[in-house]
């Protein structure tokens, strides 16, 4: 979920890592990145690279070995308190997706983590609207508080604008509205489910696209509803069955 390498601008390596990354080939473009993640002067590099890996982890469920070993590269060649708390800010992720997903319970590691990230990252810094979302994450799924998750979206949502990161606003549109839906806001919830697809598809963020696509139909009236899911479900095993987490949510309702 980090912005970095978000459709790349003129730089042709960060082209190649979101068209990489957008299509869910996350071990292509963190290699890419490999010549560079081992040196304490590319320490954004080594970051960027692991977020890509930790980005797997939640959308495949797999390759936790792979994005531990590229977090601890990430926390070794840290240079200052911006790199220290980007490297913690997906320490807190890895440790968020193991324990949502169920493989093991770290949701101390990840409050503990986000929680130092939070102390060593500047309020400008740009890695602190993502940092802000994640805590939003936390307390919604692995709290259950989402009385305080809506206050640390709207912080990411804010920030996001702020420095420009499309991509993280299509994730705090989506789950802003989420909450909305919860409260039963269903208008409120349709618009930022809808806004959350837009941004997706006019990035050609495809792996995240599918999710969209669902999380619409939840707040659209049938027939749409059965035909966001459907085109949600051809995306996602077009996509081979990615993310693992929106099978049973896709799953054909019984005849």
């Amino acid at each position: 979920m980090s912005s970095a390498g978000t459709t790349g601008g003129d730089d042709p390596l960060q082209r190649a890592i979101w068209r990489l990354r957008s299509r869910g080939c996350w071990t292509d473009a963190a290699a890419l990145l490999t010549p560079h993640a081992d040196r304490a002067v590319h320490a954004g590099a080594a970051v960027q690279r692991t977020a890509l890996l930790v980005e797997r982890c939640l959308f495949t469920g797999q390759g936790w070995a792979e994005a531990e070993d590229a977090l601890r590269v990430a926390e070794a060649v840290a240079q200052d308190d911006d790199d220290r708390g980007a490297a913690a800010c997906e320490r807190g992720q890895l440790a968020y997706a193991a324990t949502v997903l169920g493989v093991r319970d770290r949701a101390d590691e990840a409050r503990s983590a986000l929680g130092r990230a939070a102390a060593l990252l500047s309020p400008g810094s740009r890695t602190r609207p993502l940092l802000d979302f994640r805590r939003g994450l936390v307390a919604e799924h692995l709290t259950d508080a989402p009385q305080s998750a809506g206050p640390a979206y709207r912080r990411a949502h804010a920030g996001a604008e702020a420095h420009g990161d499309t991509l993280l606003l299509s994730f705090t549109w989506r789950h802003l509205a989420a909450l909305a839906l919860r409260e039963g806001e269903v208008a409120e919830a349709r618009k930022g489910f809808a806004e959350s697809l837009r941004i997706r598809e006019d990035l050609g963020f495809l792996i995240g696209t599918a999710p969209a696509l669902a999380a619409l139909a939840e707040a659209e009236p049938e027939p749409e509803a059965a035909r966001l899911r459907a085109e949600a479900r051809r995306l996602f095993h077009l996509l081979g069955g990615i993310p693992t987490w929106l099978a049973d949510q896709l799953a054909p309702a019984p005849a």
